[in-house]
């Protein structure tokens, strides 16, 4: 059993991990091999010191991208056997970093749940509306309020005054380019439902491609 890094990776660590050059020449091997590699394994492929193989696999470890596990390679079990030895392997976790924030991950799998739900005989727009909603409440999360789901989740609110709030990003971009009726059609249904996550009227939640940089506006409540 390998032994992650605490939690996911974090996107900017990551990638900072692997400004090195010689650090991603050692993420290569150990990503493309079959099984987990040891410390030996790398410096040889790479012709690299021992001590710098296993800083530069330690530094991968702590930023996430890398996890460890302890194996005897000889096979051989009991005294006499040696001690296990400490290999690496790929972690599971994928690691993206996408500036403005997208959500391209989270229209695949409501666009999937929806799918699937029409496959059972669910009218297409009902079972996407249903999977976007759903979607939208568990990305509110425990937000107190809409305005700081909406922030927390990378829509980059503007409060217009009395026109209401309009998004600074559209979190599923290339999508809507190349499919808007749809994708609008499921990004409003995600913002209902964070809507009613946070106990905002969803009523208040509007399409309107000229609001900005997202086709969602977000009128004032009444006074």
């Amino acid at each position: 059993m390998g032994t992650p890094a605490k939690g996911h990776p974090d996107a900017i660590s990551a990638l900072g991990a692997l400004a090195d050059p010689a650090r991603r020449r050692v993420y290569r091997v150990v990503s493309t091999s079959r099984d987990a590699v040891g410390r030996d394994h790398v410096a040889e492929a790479l012709e690299l010191p021992r001590s710098t193989a296993a800083f530069h696999l330690d530094r991968l470890v702590e930023a996430g991208l890398l996890t460890t596990e302890s194996r005897r390679l000889t096979g051989r079990t009991g005294p006499g056997a040696g001690r296990p030895a400490k290999l690496y392997r790929r972690a599971e976790h994928e690691v993206g970093l996408s500036l403005p924030s997208r959500l391209y991950e989270l229209g695949g799998r409501v666009m999937a749940e929806a799918i699937a739900r029409a496959a059972e005989g669910v009218p297409v727009r009902e079972a996407l509306h249903e999977a976007a909603e759903r979607a939208g409440r568990g990305l509110a999360g425990a937000s107190d309020d809409l305005g700081t789901a909406l922030d927390a989740a990378g829509f980059e609110p503007h409060d217009d005054g009395e026109s209401g709030v309009t998004l600074g990003t559209c979190p599923f971009h290339r999508l809507a380019l190349e499919n808007p009726a749809v994708v609008c059609d499921l990004n409003h249904a995600l913002v209902c439902g964070m809507a009613r996550s946070t106990g905002a009227d969803p009523a208040r939640v509007l399409l309107d491609p000229g609001a900005g940089s997202c086709c969602i506006r977000v009128v004032a409540a009444p006074n």
